[in-house]
Order: C-alpha cells, then sequence, then structure tokens
C-alpha cells in the first residue's frame, strides 16, 4: 500500500477493541455507513479496511473513470463548434497529460485526505483483512500478521463491495487480462485492445482508450451495446462508435485466449505480449491487451459469513433496512456492491444512509419511521434507480424501461423526442446526437422511468430522478417551466409529443365511436 494506508491504526481512541458500529470496508458506502450511525446517535464507530480508505470509487472506478472521460468530452464538443474546431484541428488529447490528471485525481494511491476526515468525523479505522468469527465479533488480521478480536456492541456492516468476474474462458485467466481497475489506472496505453462486455464499463472504456489512441474492438453476447437500456440507447452509441473508429461485434463471444509471454508488470501495465484471441464465429484477432467487462463478484468470501449461518460466497441478501437475511438478532447489515441490489456509489451511499440510521434508531430505542417516503426503507432500489453512463454522448437513465415497465403489468405510455430539435442542444453543438424517452403508468399518468442520451444529459438525470421518486402527475409537470436555451426544455417537448399523441388517439376514438 502506498500513502498513509501502511499503518495499522488511525483513531480518536486506538486503545480499544469495542465499537458500538463496526464496518467492514471502507469505500464509499462504508465511509456513509459509519458516520450516519454515529453523527447524531453518539455511537462509536470503526471501519476496517484492507486496502484503501475510499474504496473502489474513489481509486479504480468512478473518480479516475470520470477523470479520463472528461478531456474525451470536450474535445469531442470543441471539434463540434466552429471557431474552436480551428484551433483544435486534428490534434489528439495529450495521453500523457490526460494519465497526469488522473493520477492527481486518485491522490497517487494515497488516501490520507481520507483517513483525516474519518477521524475528524470521530470515527475509527483500523487496517487489516476482517473475518467474522460469531455474531458481533470480528478477527482482523493486520499486514505485518498480527491479529486482533474487535467486537461490536450493537451492529456489524459489511460494506467490502465488488470485483470484476473473469468468466471460464479456456486461456483468459492464465493471459492475465486487464479488469476495471487496470484500465482505470492504465499507465501503458495499448496500441489494440479487445474489450469483452457491452456495458457500462466496457463502452466507457471503449470511449476513452480510442481517444488516447488505442484501437477498439468491443465482443459483447447479446444483440446490443448496454442491453439494460432502452434500445435506441444501444444503436445510437453503436453509431458513434463506427464514427470513432471502435469494432464493435454484437451477439458473439470470446470462445478462447492465448498469450505466450505473460509477466506481473503491475496494474495498468501491459501483462506480457500480444494476444490472440478467436470469436465464437471463429473470426481470430490479435490484440496488444484484453479487458474483461462482463460483471461484477460480490467480496465476500473470507468474510466468515458460514460461522454466522450464511453461505460463504455470493452477494449477501437483504431486506429494506439492510438488515441481513437469515441472520438472527439484528445487528448484521450489508450496503453497497456486496448486497447485490444496484451496483452504483451513489446507490451504495443511499443505502448506507438508510442502515446507519436504522441502527442509530436501533441503538436508542426509537422506533423506526413507517410513513410513505420515510428515512428507515430502501425505495429507490425498486425501481427508482438513477444512472449515468459517460459516454461519448452520456446516457442518463432513471427507473423503468418500457420492457420493464410491461414486465411489471403496467399500463404503458411511452413518448420519445430528437434531442437534436432542441434550440439548447443546437446551441451547445452543430453535430448534436441524442434522443429522449418517458416511460408512463397511463392509469396514474405519472413518469415511472426516462431516458435521456446527449451531450449535457448527466445533469438533465435528477430532474428526471424527482420526478419518477415522487411521482408527479403530468398535469403538475406542465407547470414545471423548463430555462431557455438549455437541455432542460426536453421536458417540454416530451410533454407537447405526449400532449399531441393523446389528442390523436381521443380524435380516432371519437371518429370511431361515429
Amino acid at each position: 500500500m502506498s500513502g498513509s494506508s501502511s499503518g495499522r491504526v488511525a483513531s480518536v481512541d486506538p486503545d480499544r477493541d469495542e465499537w458500538d458500529v463496526v464496518v467492514v470496508g471502507g469505500g464509499a458506502a462504508g465511509e456513509n455507513a459509519a458516520q450516519y450511525a454515529s453523527q447524531f446517535s453518539g455511537l462509536s464507530t470503526v471501519i476496517i479496511e484492507n486496502e484503501l480508505l475510499g474504496g473502489e470509487c474513489s481509486y479504480w472506478a468512478c473518480m479516475p473513470s470520470k477523470g479520463m472521460l472528461r478531456p474525451v468530452e470536450l474535445l469531442s464538443a470543441a471539434r463540434a463548434l466552429p471557431g474552436v474546431r480551428e484551433l483544435v484541428g486534428d490534434r489528439p488529447l495529450d495521453a500523457a497529460a490526460v494519465l497526469g490528471r488522473r493520477d492527481v485525481i486518485v491522490k497517487n494511491h494515497d488516501d490520507g485526505s481520507q483517513v483525516a476526515w474519518a477521524v475528524g468525523a470521530g470515527i475509527d479505522v483500523v487496517r487489516g483483512n476482517a473475518r467474522l468469527t460469531r455474531p458481533r465479533s470480528l478477527r482482523v488480521t493486520h499486514a505485518d500478521g498480527t491479529v486482533r478480536a474487535i467486537t461490536a456492541r450493537h451492529a456489524v456492516v459489511l460494506a467490502t463491495g465488488s470485483r470484476a468476474a473473469i468468466p471460464p474462458v479456456p486461456g483468459l485467466a492464465p493471459a492475465r487480462p486487464w479488469t476495471s481497475r487496470d484500465v482505470t489506472n492504465m499507465h501503458d496505453i495499448p496500441g489494440s485492445v479487445l474489450i469483452m462486455g457491452g456495458g457500462v464499463v466496457a463502452c466507457e472504456a471503449a470511449t476513452w482508450l480510442a481517444a488516447l489512441g488505442a484501437e477498439v474492438t468491443v465482443v459483447e453476447m447479446s444483440d446490443r451495446l448496454l442491453g439494460r437500456n432502452e434500445p435506441f440507447v444501444g444503436a445510437l452509441l453503436g453509431e458513434r462508435f463506427a464514427g470513432t473508429g471502435v469494432t464493435v461485434h454484437l451477439s458473439t463471444t470470446v470462445a478462447s485466449v492465448e498469450r505466450a509471454e505473460v509477466n506481473a508488470a503491475g496494474t495498468g501495465r501491459l501483462h506480457g505480449g500480444p494476444l490472440t484471441v478467436t470469436l465464437a464465429s471463429g473470426e481470430t484477432l490479435r490484440v496488444d491487451e484484453l479487458v474483461v467487462a462482463v460483471g461484477r463478484r460480490a467480496n465476500s468470501d473470507g468474510l466468515g459469513l458460514e460461522e454466522v449461518g450464511l453461505p460463504g460466497t455470493g452477494f449477501v441478501g437483504v431486506d429494506d433496512q439492510f438488515e441481513v437475511l437469515g441472520v438472527a438478532g439484528r445487528w448484521l447489515y450489508a450496503v453497497g456492491d456486496v448486497c447485490g441490489r444496484s451496483l452504483l456509489t451513489h446507490m451504495g451511499k443511499y443505502q448506507a444512509r438508510i442502515a446507519g440510521e436504522v441502527i442509530a434508531a436501533r441503538a436508542q430505542g426509537v422506533p423506526l419511521e413507517t410513513v410513505p417516503y420515510n428515512r428507515h426503507t430502501d425505495l429507490a432500489d425498486h425501481g427508482l434507480v438513477p444512472q449515468v453512463t459517460f459516454t461519448d454522448p452520456e446516457i442518463g437513465s432513471v427507473g423503468l424501461t418500457e420492457q420493464q415497465a410491461r414486465d411489471a403489468g403496467l399500463d404503458v405510455e411511452t413518448v420519445e423526442y430528437d434531442l437534436a430539435g432542441l434550440s439548447g442542444t443546437y446551441v451547445l453543438r452543430d453535430d448534436y446526437l441524442g434522443r429522449a424517452k418517458l416511460v408512463l403508468d397511463r392509469a396514474a399518468d405519472v413518469v415511472v422511468g426516462a431516458t435521456f442520451m446527449g451531450a449535457g444529459v448527466a445533469e438533465l438525470t435528477h430532474s428526471a430522478a424527482m420526478a419518477v421518486a415522487a411521482r408527479v402527475p403530468i398535469s403538475v409537470l406542465w407547470h414545471v417551466v423548463p430555462s431557455y436555451p438549455t437541455v432542460s426544455e426536453a421536458w417540454l417537448r416530451l410533454l407537447e409529443a405526449l400532449h399531441a399523441d393523446r389528442t390523436k388517439r381521443r380524435s380516432a376514438s371519437l371518429v370511431a365511436a361515429r
């Protein structure tokens, strides 16, 4: 470990072996769970972390990836604007500068500022690997091999996250492929790279790799990119990829991988010589590196879950207070990726806020809130999850897709709009590519899902999340006036299109009735 991660403990009170709340895992979810459990309750808390405080998001996922995608976005926008285009020309990104800024964003893997925040908030930090030994008790093994026992008076929170899954493709694991950690922390830019997968991690990585000069091939087993989104998303992104030189193979898989020279150069370095990749179609590709982005596995193995009657691996099931299912006594909770609900940093933090407040309330004997939209119950994981994919163009979505809404038995109504027709997007760039779609529950006349794709939609996603979560009636949305000229004008155009569709249907019904 680098930076301050080498120490065993950073504490308000280091000479103790018992806390009210013990949080295993110091990523964003773990930090929030510790904070919310203690900030108003007086409960003592400790975070046990075996790597860097701040976790995957801060050092190996959200922050470094967005740090590399922002220059891509700006260069793309500059090339689409007369007056700026002439200055930029065909110049590529300065790869060294982009990676250098990425290193600043991840603080060169020094978590000193994160530790300072925790200690300043009254949260202790212990370095090491934690394992449950019995209810409310854990064994922590430090980097130097020493072991200590730690007890939680009230609760243990599991917030250990997830890691990239490596599928059982012949030759893949021995070839030491890159995972998300390598591609977000790359120091060697491959001349050519194959990405297994067509989801968020794969598509974002393809975006910055291509912009940094790599020849990129994406191999996706389904028939479209970003298959969890509305179908138009994958189609439009495929168009943009084709324009930037990214090759996409859909409805196929990697059958085998061969790499004659393999090394242990470290994260973000080429892990050996060229790879020969054979696709299920029989086509053979030769690339400098391979990135696996086909899913995640829970970091639950080694936690000692079997000591408290649970399976020793896999995602940990929880209820809507994030109490672990199958464990009596209301002492074990799980938040973030490890509970398998929504593998997104902002959702892990949301879950942690709920779990922390539930723990504090129960410790103080305060009844949990039961009114709608209370602070003690998870609602957002049930069809309200927002997400932004930072490709070029961006994709923002929240709630249900049309197919998900139909599968849920809703009376579905939809409306779509080409965002290139907005004044706000015309001002943004000359070649605007984007689309928006709302999914409505016709019976309730509310939006249950929204998808926006185009430059500038990332910040638009939150307005959609509010509309969906609050179940704002369409009649009310008519009076939410968008500023002009902005991308948020999409809301007005969608509502106008919806009104036009409804008027046509009513007219057709009247004609038919005559």
